[in-house]
């Protein structure tokens, strides 16, 4: 029965084609801006790790001093060295790990490369495992290497290539900011959207090209880079092991919402030693956030592309608007016909069913244009300056979608047209005739 209706609604086309072309038209430039605002949102809002993101937790606390303290704010967004530094050596979760960015000179070693400059990140051993870091080459430092502060490196991908040509570099020597470091492994394609673990730099930015330990970095006084928020005197060293100054990360990995209570009583009781000891002024404030409630806390999904998306489901609902009066224009008129089918025992179930399946396939012609204009929309978003720009792309779910979308709000809008074109009399329209 579909296939009789189908083939009734390819024969309407060909009678109305400055009509249906119209109505395709506007069902697509409806689904491609749609799609090509949905698409941007989705990329900028997913899961990163969605292996385990209930269970990576950031911590804050609240070390600044009384000066300007509003009761009931947030802490600080990052924690201070001497916090993080202790919070590390305690060790009360099953995985922890301290971080911060910076950025390192390289002067590679083969002749005919010129020195250059790499974001780095610097951390903990179980930075690796705790986001799940995927590995080319080798392994992340172990926690020796961060207790000896050795001058061991992992390199990016898209580092190791301009390197050393793509090829397992483990063992190979590398000559960071004039210091040689030992090469331990080599990071896969790896880009988290957003780049959660540090969102206090570009959140949508590539990874870095250099990780090592932070207890090297600081060793060595390599330069950081990202906020940096003081409130006393730092004696000249802003990064230094007692500097009133919150600029680290630090996350842990907690498998239970009773290890994550656990872990919060223990950050309170942190709090309260360290307020008796003198250093902490405010009282206890403390906050334990997984991934998700991480970035939802930080509104991490830019407002533009929030009133793109909104603005481009209001331009589907215009469009949608213009299909319905061209479908109910194109019923009315093939009035007369509906009534001699009717006369002739068709029901007005069967002149329903014709027109949404006529409607739909109206929608089925318009996705596959709108997939066209979607496409045209996100190449244009990858021309952007903006650092996700080059993230949006349709997957396979976003081509399902546009399909079923297209074809879903076509048929939505055929409903009342389709009711009035079943009302119509068959006496009246003999009568006419």
């Amino acid at each position: 029965m579909f296939a009789y209706y189908f083939n009734l609604a390819l024969r309407s086309f060909r009678r109305d084609r400055a009509l249906t072309a119209l109505m395709v038209l506007a069902v697509a430039l409806g689904i491609g801006a749609c799609m090509t605002t949905l698409t941007v949102f989705r990329v900028l809002s997913g899961d990163p790790i969605p292996s385990k993101s209930d269970r990576l937790f950031y911590v804050q606390l609240d070390a600044a001093s009384r000066d300007g303290y509003t009761p009931g704010e947030e802490p600080n967004d990052q924690l201070t060295r001497y916090d993080a530094e202790a919070l590390l050596r305690e060790k009360r979760a099953p995985r922890q790990a301290l971080t911060t960015g910076g950025f390192v000179k390289i002067t590679p070693e083969r002749s005919g490369q010129a020195p250059f400059t790499s974001a780095a990140r610097f951390a903990s051993a179980d930075f690796f495992p705790m986001f799940e870091v995927p590995m080319l080459y080798g392994s992340g430092w172990s926690s020796g290497d961060d207790d000896a502060r050795a001058r061991v490196v992992v390199l990016g991908k898209e580092t190791n290539e301009r390197l050393f040509g793509g090829g397992n570099s483990v063992g190979q020597r590398v000559l960071l900011d004039r210091t040689e470091f030992t090469v331990v492994g080599v990071v896969d394609q790896w880009r988290p959207t957003p780049r959660f673990y540090d969102l206090t730099n570009d959140r949508f930015a590539e990874t870095e090209g250099v990780f090592l330990p932070f207890s090297t970095s600081r060793d060595l006084n390599l330069d950081r880079q990202g906020n940096i928020d003081c409130w006393g005197d730092t004696g000249g060293d802003s990064t230094g092991p007692n500097a009133p100054c919150a600029w680290m990360q630090y996350w842990v990995e907690l498998e239970s919402p009773a290890q994550a209570a656990a872990y919060r009583d223990y950050l309170v009781n942190y709090s309260d030693q360290q307020r008796a000891a003198g250093r902490f002024e405010r009282p206890t404030n403390v906050r334990l956030r997984n991934v998700m409630e991480l970035l939802e806390y930080n509104r991490v999904v830019p407002q533009d592309v929030v009133m793109q998306l909104w603005l481009g489901f209001g331009f589907l609902l215009v469009c949608l608007v213009n299909t319905i009066g061209l479908l109910l224009a194109k019923f009315l008129r093939r009035g007369s016909e509906i009534g001699v089918r009717r006369a002739l025992g068709a029901s007005r179930k069967a002149i329903f069913a014709q027109c949404l399946v006529e409607a739909g396939t109206v929608g089925l012609f318009g996705g596959v244009l709108g997939l066209g204009l979607a496409m045209l929309g996100l190449w244009g978003v990858r021309q952007q300056p903006a650092s996700y720009a080059n993230l949006a792309h349709l997957d396979g779910w976003m081509l399902l979608l546009t399909f079923v979308l297209a074809v879903a709000s076509s048929v939505l809008a055929g409903v009342v047209p389709a009711w009035r074109a079943m009302q119509v009399a068959p006496a009246i329209q003999l009568k006419s005739q």
